[in-house]
């Protein structure tokens, strides 16, 4: 699947932004201190807000306000729902809703010294219409192509990030390896030898 870089710098900031957001247990408990779930919002006040923002290199973005906050978590607890949709015509309606919502209007432009590429967001759009249009359409290209799929939740119990599956065969199970997947994988092991070390 070709990904062009900003469709890819949308997708890492979507992910990034779904994972600002405490993770929940099955039962709708927060997750413990063990392992790499996030146990509290990591986008709860502005200044938290202006350094995503930064971070993710969002363009076209003047004084952040309360308000603006508050509609970036709305904007990303619809993101959350599409990584959680369970076919393509529950994540296709999501993405409908918000990209409409953001009232989007693209636009070719080559600001910043990057080469042209394509803003869904219209002038003066707020930050979450601007998250909501970029990553919105970021998100509807997978669906397009078939590929909804990777749009995933970590499987360690104790995690469940957001990730974007890029893998070859749609085989990435973790939203890290060297971490979730590896800390699994040890604990399995774990438990191998002491059942034979029992039997």
């Amino acid at each position: 699947m070709l990904i062009t870089h900003d469709t890819r710098c949308a997708l890492d900031t979507v992910v990034a932004l779904v994972n600002t957001a405490p993770d929940r247990a099955q039962d709708g408990d927060t997750e413990g201190d063990s392992g790499s779930a996030t146990t509290q919002d990591t986008l709860a006040t502005v200044p938290a807000l202006a350094d995503f923002v930064e971070k993710y290199e969002i363009s076209d973005v003047g004084v952040l306000s309360e308000d603006d906050l508050a509609a970036v978590r709305a904007v990303r607890d619809r993101f959350a729902e599409v990584f959680a949709a369970p076919d393509p015509h529950s994540a296709a309606s999501l993405i409908n809703e918000l990209v409409a919502a953001a009232g989007t209007t693209p636009r070719l432009t080559d600001h910043d010294g990057y080469d042209w590429h394509v803003h869904y967001f219209a002038p003066g759009a707020s930050v979450a219409d601007h998250l909501a249009a970029d990553c919105g359409m970021a998100l509807a290209f997978f669906v397009v192509a078939g590929e909804q799929e990777r749009l995933r939740r970590c499987e360690a119990p104790d995690c469940r990030h957001a990730f974007v599956d890029l893998s070859r065969n749609r085989s990435r199970r973790y939203c890290d390896s060297r971490t979730c997947g590896n800390r699994l994988h040890v604990a399995a092991y774990r438990a191998r030898r002491k059942e034979a070390a029992a039997g």
